[in-house]
């Protein structure tokens, strides 16, 4: 076995890594899998010569150093160390999301020029092959398949299983392994790693060229920031072609040595979270958004003893948990009563929830509703925010333990440095700082300058005296009302999501003299509640346009008013009006991103209707928008819809909403 550094002894690309990881850690686990209801394991030495058979198998198909290769999928571990086997050939991986439409597919493909595609299953093959007929790929000349279920009698003249490509890799090895060891120890960590296509929440997605060193410098050191080591543990589930699963799946996994699980599939994921108690765990807020709900929806359904002992203790928790937590000062009676809590709910609570073990959680993508993040930490999970960029190789802020509060991002993260400029926008240059967007030589300039700084397109400051940083909003979204007074609506839709009957908020009201607002209940809250209620319903749409669903939301966004009356920033950002849609902003109709980002200008154009009869004083208004159906297929969803008026309260008032 091959386990040669490179000359100089860096560990700078990632099959380096793999084979360090192989001769030092080599019978310790470095992913699991769980299939039928077995969890299955590859230790680091498996792992390695997974990888490398692979390798050489794609090298006698003909892939070539510097080719593309797309990477499409659910969370597997053969798809993950497929990335490190197309580094091994000088090729460069190009994650691709799993659920994007043929058409989405075909733009990455050609774009990125492709030349191989890795996909999972008879699904992805049947999008590609979509792609390949309508000549949209170019480039493409094989695809390889992990699961040959359904694929049997489909033409392979350019298809491959992925089993008999790792065992043409294997019977080649005395002539493909020199070649291979050759390109390994060649590759240096200015050299291209891997390309990721930005989320898209304002137009057509970039490829972001990432380099080795962009992103094992930065993963080397925010692992040693958190002293991540073997011994830690994480659940990958969170879309591969997204930045924050590869710096923490397949960055800080291989430089830290510690075990990435996938869990079954999307719909198991809570249960195999549960099964593997990571030490690490990073979500989005609409992760934990989602966890809270499920908690809240169980409690409505307990006993009246049970309800009551939880709703006792976590109003304990929500006042001294976080203190305890970060090691500040707290009375003996309010601690023994904490271990109590522990003891009756907040560990089993804990367990259920799958987070028993975690060590470090992180959450990021976008801003996080205070008290979603107050509860965790109340409960001793010590979540922490961090702000990055597909850009940044993740990493731009970072909470330091005992500093970790609901209101900032933290502090630049060790190697970033970060400028305020006058118009209030955040940049920043590290080495995580992205090599170019491929082929768009307009817009990497556009964003990045000669000096390195990169403009982060959210506008921020910094608290004095703590040097922590705070985000307000996109910088293109932030504005004025027509009075003058600041208007920021991430801000008001976060507080918003607290409510678990509330899925997504869109607040409008730049350049206007008031506040509205769109509202998406989540179906699993809101559909518990009827049940409890005998309120019968047939549909979303229906559901969502019941009285009593409307007297609720309303009830929520009073409540809100109440809490921004009390912020004299952000008083004016009240929201005076409002209505429920009747159907989820979806991606698959552009109204959000893969990444569950609302797409702010496209929900403007889509429902400017909607908009302006909330500002016109209608009391409804009627709306037919077109949606697009899981096979493809576009039809209409139409409703009239409620506009209901908020209550708005003076600003500075200490008053609560009735």
């Amino acid at each position: 076995m091959s386990t040669s550094p490179a000359p100089n002894g860096a560990l700078d690309t990632f099959p380096k890594l793999l084979d360090h990881n192989a001769r030092v850690r080599g019978g310790r686990p470095a992913a699991r899998e769980k299939m039928y209801g077995i969890w299955q394991t590859w230790t680091w030495s498996e792992l390695r010569e997974e990888a490398r058979a692979l390798a050489m198998g794609l090298m006698g198909l003909g892939l070539q150093p510097g080719e593309r290769v797309a990477i499409v999928g659910k969370n597997r571990p053969q798809l993950y160390w497929s990335m490190v086997s197309c580094q091994m050939c000088g090729a460069v991986p190009v994650p691709v999301y799993s659920d994007a439409a043929a058409d989405e597919m075909a733009y990455v493909l050609d774009h990125s020029g492709a030349a191989f595609a890795i996909v999972e299953d008879q699904e992805q093959v049947d999008k590609l092959l979509q792609v390949v007929e309508l000549e949209q790929a170019p480039a493409l000349r094989h695809m390889i398949y992990l699961d040959p279920r359904g694929l049997r009698k489909y033409d392979h003249t350019t298809l491959h299983a992925f089993a008999e490509v790792v065992a043409n890799g294997q019977g080649a090895a005395a002539e493909a392994g020199p070649r291979i060891d050759a390109i390994c120890a060649a590759q240096q960590g200015a050299d291209t790693c891997v390309m990721l296509y930005t989320s898209g929440t304002t137009g057509r997605s970039k490829g972001v060229v990432l380099s080795n060193d962009n992103i094992i410098v930065t993963a080397r050191a925010t692992a040693e920031f958190d002293k991540l080591v073997e011994t830690d543990s994480v659940l990958a589930y969170l879309p591969m072609a997204w930045v924050g699963d590869f710096i923490f799946s397949m960055g800080q996994a291989y430089v830290a040595g510690f075990c990435v699980s996938c869990p079954e599939s999307p719909d198991t994921m809570m249960s195999d979270l549960k099964e593997i108690g990571p030490t690490y765990f990073f979500a989005p807020p609409r992760i934990f958004e989602t966890l809270l709900t499920n908690v809240s929806i169980r409690m409505e359904d307990a006993g009246t003893f049970k309800k009551k002992l939880y709703d006792g203790y976590m109003a304990h928790a929500r006042r001294v948990g976080a203190d305890i937590l970060d090691g500040k000062p707290v009375s003996a009676a309010d601690r023994a009563k904490y271990a109590l809590g522990e003891l009756l709910v907040y560990a089993p609570l804990k367990n259920a929830l799958g987070l028993s073990n975690v060590r470090v959680g992180y959450t990021a993508g976008e801003a996080i509703g205070p008290e979603i993040f107050q509860f965790y930490r109340s409960l001793g999970i010590n979540l922490k925010q961090l702000y990055g960029q597909t850009e940044a190789s993740v990493f731009i802020t970072v909470q330091p333990d005992g500093e970790v509060r609901a209101d900032t991002v933290g502090v630049p993260a060790p190697g970033v440095e970060i400028q305020i400029r006058e118009s209030g926008e955040i940049y920043y240059r590290s080495p995580g700082v992205f090599q170019e967007y491929y082929k768009n030589p307009e817009a990497t300039a556009d964003t990045k300058d000669a000096e390195g700084w990169v403009a982060t397109g959210d506008a921020g400051f910094f608290e004095e005296g703590t040097g922590h940083l705070r985000i307000i909003d996109r910088a293109k979204d932030v504005g004025k009302l027509s009075s003058g007074a600041l208007f920021a609506p991430k801000y008001v839709e976060n507080k918003l999501k607290f409510f678990p009957s509330v899925l997504e908020a869109v607040v409008f009201g730049a350049d206007r003299d008031r506040c509205v607002a769109f509202v998406n209940i989540d179906l699993s809250a809101v559909g518990n509640w009827a049940e409890r209620n005998n309120i019968s319903y047939a549909s979303y749409q229906e559901l969502a346009g019941h009285p009593k669903v409307y007297d609720m939301i309303q009830e929520h966004m009073e409540e809100v008013n109440a809490s921004l009356a009390q912020d004299d920033m952000l008083s004016g950002c009240q929201v005076h009006r409002f209505l429920v849609l009747h159907k989820e902003l979806d991606a698959d109709d552009g109204e959000m991103t893969r990444t569950r980002k609302v797409r702010r200008r496209i929900v403007e154009e889509r429902y400017a209707p909607l908009i302006e009869a909330l500002y016109a004083g209608a009391s409804e208004v009627y709306a037919s928008v077109e949606v697009t159906y899981e096979d493809g297929r576009k039809g209409a969803i139409s409703a009239t819809l409620q506009i209901r008026d908020a209550k708005v309260f003076p600003a500075g008032a200490k008053v609560a909403a009735e």
